[in-house]
């Protein structure tokens, strides 16, 4: 009985911490929507983290975009040339990189390369005594240190899950004609790419790129506010919201599709 108390009592607080994460991404959207909370410091901080999380991250999804044009589109392109079976070019294409693999591995790169910045500033802000300094001033800290960041990550994974989608299209375009496969011209693999686009796909993308962005923003946030104020307690701290925050990744994507295929 002890063992499965235990158990029991670990799926507790983990349903604790889970239903807490929604509740801040759900406080962080609706002051997100409200313009009073937008203030010169909070914007500030939102084109920091929009520097930091989209544009400088733009080179490294450019190059993963374009090992993954070179290996997928290029190896779809030829097998479906062999069996002469073109006409799915466009419909494997957009299941594979814009639905999966494009969202995914963008996901990725943020969660390893922003996401553990966010949790280890935060606790490094905590242990500091800066959040409670705005709270000893009478500043609420949510609108200064959580919205800026969860609403940085989201429009972050958005435009860099667009620029890896493009760069793996044109580069798998390019590399076939490097190599001899008869990918015809530019004007016919974009309209059979984009012909082959429904409005599942295009639900898929935005679901796969807009929520696990809002919930790797706030489950960072909240691991690193979570520090109570020893320093052996930051790469704790960072540890968990890359674990948490992959584990989000896979259950949102795994949800929504499920949903747009029932």
């Amino acid at each position: 009985m002890n063992v499965l108390g235990r158990i029991g009592q670990a799926w507790i607080d983990k349903s604790r911490s889970g239903i807490y994460a929604v509740a801040m991404m759900a406080a962080a959207v609706r002051m997100a929507c409200h313009p009073r909370y937008w203030t010169q410091t909070v914007r500030n901080v939102w084109a920091r983290q929009m520097l930091f999380t989209g544009v400088e991250a733009i080179r490294f999804v450019g190059l993963i975009a374009i090992l993954m044009g070179l290996s997928v589109v290029v190896q779809v392109q030829l097998l479906l040339t062999r069996v002469g079976q073109s006409e799915w070019l466009g419909p494997i294409l957009v299941a594979v990189i814009i639905r999966e693999l494009g969202p995914l591995l963008t996901n990725f790169v943020v969660i390893g390369r922003s996401g553990a910045a966010i949790t280890s500033e935060l606790a490094s802000m905590k242990v500091n005594g800066e959040v409670h300094v705005l709270d000893a001033q009478g500043l609420d800290p949510f609108p200064y240190l959580v919205l800026p960041r969860v609403m940085g990550m989201m429009g972050s994974i958005f435009c860099l899950t667009v620029v890896f989608v493009v760069v793996a299209f044109v580069s798998g375009f390019l590399s076939g004609i490097l190599m001899g496969v008869n990918t015809g011209t530019p004007r016919l693999f974009v309209n059979q790419v984009m012909g082959a686009v429904q409005p599942m796909d295009v639900l898929a993308f935005l679901g796969k790129t807009l929520i696990p962005g809002l919930l790797t923003g706030t489950i960072c946030c909240q691991e690193g506010l979570s520090v109570e104020g020893a320093v052996t307690e930051v790469p704790q701290a960072t540890t968990r919201g890359l674990v948490r925050s992959v584990r989000a990744l896979f259950i949102v994507s795994a949800l929504i599709t499920l949903l747009l295929l029932i």
